[in-house]
């Protein structure tokens, strides 16, 4: 189907349509993440506010309202470019256009480390509260850290669409429990709290000073995570794909907004500070309903949600890997996709390497929690300058100008990108001896690895003439080489498949010193059967099998050779312990020592003589 300025052209339906995601599949598929540093944002406010008292504390409002505004300008601005990018990508797409190459990888990098780091702490998360309510279970951390990354890389293996539909539940009650939690709160009676006198408040600012409140807001960013991956998402939603996704970004920040101000003030309210043993979400809740059945719902609703927080990133990375890759900045293989539109390698890289994070930090949550989030401030600082150039560049108005409303929608993205900046600066500036340091290694890395692979791509680009058109095909003569061991229907079919392919073809047979006997066995065998094809004995001695056939290969005069390796297929799966291995090395050493064109034949053993199975390379 087609859609042009959200009319619906009639086309015929597309079956991978089913596999995409709509609105409530998008937010419960790309928006955990969010979603779930309610359970952790909050607290990272509180812990840095606590040492200063109830002065300290009494700035827990401020600073989530801060984050809040933060998170508005994050969600219109990405708003702006789901729709001004719907080839998904978000910062990186961004970037490459308006800002340059370089840029462009500054940004997906700092996107991929996030990733990595989001499926590494949302599991270490969820089994941190896990192993809290048993135990019993705290020596066996990193085992359930890598069965719950198992299961959930199995659930992304099957498709996007089928995993969102597994979410939707566990994301609605969470959502559900949490508003509740703050509505009852709210209506509950409490101790009273009377609002700050503005001397009183300055009086408090001067006593907690400005870098505690830097440090406060920078750790409660961590609940900013998550926000991009709907806009780096994009192509995975259904169509219209960019009006899905924007209803999703909307929805998903007015979400998160309400649930963070609104534990914010029961935090407030009911004077909650950190207690060894207890979240800031739980001694909340326990304030706000009590310690009953309402209480172990929250409970549990936050630990399947810390697990699941994962998904996030197995939706968002593996479509930005995919543009990488489109660009020449990862392996194509990334770019590869199954009929159920899933990017195997990009699950597979991710899920690798978020395992190798958990058993590096023993899967202990607070080892990778100060490397969060600082480097997604860079893409999203990114993202938000690439979007001012957008609208200072583009001209999309219906009398060649630029659109209506581009100069409130520049003055959004200028606040953003100045906004975001300042943050990825305290961000990095606050977390740099807690670890941080490593991601400002970790960057810059990412990237020349990123130009490294586009300079190898670019020089094999070069050297196959890709973009210049070729001169016109010419016949050219052509030598097949067939190696053979014995006279046998194997050595018939390889001959008779050789024959069909070249003009001349010649049969090697390698002769080892001090097996003449053998040899001249085999040519007694070889003139009996009579074949009508030249055949060519070359010395073994210390070479083994693959030098002397290399060797004659790369002395032959047609430009053009192929060689035809003729194997068993065995009929069962166990009888492959029964092969040599020959063909293999073989195959290996040729490629890597000729220009020849290696085609491995193989030959299924069965009961009645099959049919030829060949595997060219």
């Amino acid at each position: 189907m087609t859609y042009t300025d959200g009319v619906v052209k009639d086309e015929p339906p597309d079956p991978a349509e089913r596999h995409r995601l709509s609105v409530v599949g998008g937010l419960a598929a790309l928006s955990l993440d969010a979603m779930a540093s309610v359970a952790y944002g909050p607290e990272a406010i509180v812990l840095v506010l606590a040492p200063a008292g109830g002065a300290g504390l009494g700035f827990t409002l401020p600073v989530t309202l801060a984050i809040a505004a933060l998170l508005a300008v994050l969600t219109f601005s990405y708003r702006q470019v789901i729709a001004a990018f719907s080839e998904g990508g978000g910062a990186y797409g961004v970037a490459r256009r308006h800002l340059g190459r370089r840029a462009s990888l500054v940004a997906a990098a700092s996107l991929i480390i996030d990733y990595v780091l989001n499926v590494a702490v949302s599991v270490a998360a969820g089994t941190a509260a896990l192993t809290s309510a048993f135990p019993e279970l705290l020596p066996y951390t990193v085992w359930i850290c890598l069965a719950v990354l198992a299961v959930i890389t199995a659930v992304n293996h099957r498709g996007i669409a089928h995993s969102a539909r597994l979410f939707v539940a566990p994301t609605a009650v969470y959502v559900g429990a949490i508003l509740a939690v703050v509505a009852v709160g709210l209506l509950r009676d409490g101790p009273a709290t009377a609002a700050p006198e503005a001397a009183a408040q300055a009086q408090d600012l001067r006593t907690v000073g400005v870098l505690l409140l830097l440090k406060a807001f920078a750790n409660g960013c961590a609940a900013l995570t998550g926000v991009e991956a709907i806009a780096n998402a994009v192509p995975s939603f259904r169509r219209p794909r960019v009006r899905r996704a924007q209803r999703a970004e909307i929805a998903l920040g007015g979400l998160l907004a309400v649930m963070l101000i609104g534990i914010a003030l029961l935090i407030e309210r009911f004077s909650i500070r950190p207690v060894p043993g207890a979240t800031v979400l739980s001694q909340v809740t326990e304030a706000a309903v009590g310690h009953g059945a309402a209480f172990y719902v929250v409970q549990f609703a936050t630990v399947v949600l810390l697990a699941l927080a994962a998904n996030t990133s197995f939706g968002g990375l593996p479509v930005l890997a995919r543009l990488l890759a489109r660009d020449n900045n990862l392996p194509h293989l990334f770019a590869l996709r199954t009929e159920r539109q899933v990017h195997r390698y990009g699950i597979g890289f991710l899920a690798g390497t978020a395992a190798a994070l958990l058993v590096a930090a023993h899967g202990d949550m607070n080892a990778l929690v100060p490397l969060f989030a600082i480097g997604v401030f860079v893409g999203f600082t990114l993202s938000q300058a690439g979007m001012v150039r957008h609208w200072l560049t583009t001209r999309s108005g219906p009398d060649g100008g630029r659109a209506r409303g581009w100069r409130w929608r520049l003055a959004l993205n200028g606040a953003g990108a100045v906004l975001t900046g300042a943050a990825a600066v305290v961000v990095a500036a606050t977390k740099f001896t807690q670890g941080g340091w490593l991601i400002l290694v970790a960057l810059p890395a990412t990237v020349l690895l990123m130009e490294w692979v586009h300079r190898s791509y670019g020089r094999i680009g070069e050297r196959l003439g890709l973009g210049r058109v070729p001169a016109p095909p010419r016949p050219r003569r052509s030598l097949v080489v067939v190696p053979v061991g014995e006279v046998s229907s194997l050595t018939r079919q390889a001959l008779s498949a050789a024959l069909s392919l070249g003009d001349r073809v010649v049969a090697v047979r390698v002769v080892d010193p001090g097996d003449e006997a053998e040899g001249d066995g085999f040519v007694e065998a070889w003139e009996r059967w009579a074949p009508g094809v030249e055949l060519a004995l070359v010395g073994g001695g210390r070479r083994g099998l693959a030098g002397p056939i290399v060797e004659y290969v790369r002395g032959v005069r047609e430009r053009h050779v192929f060689v035809l390796i003729p194997e068993v297929e065995p009929e069962h799966v166990w009888q492959r312990v029964l092969q040599n291995q020959r063909g293999a090395v073989l195959a290996h050493a040729l490629r890597r020592d000729t220009d020849s064109v290696v085609c491995r034949l193989r030959f299924r053993i069965a009961p009645q003589v099959a049919a030829p199975v060949p595997s060219a390379s």
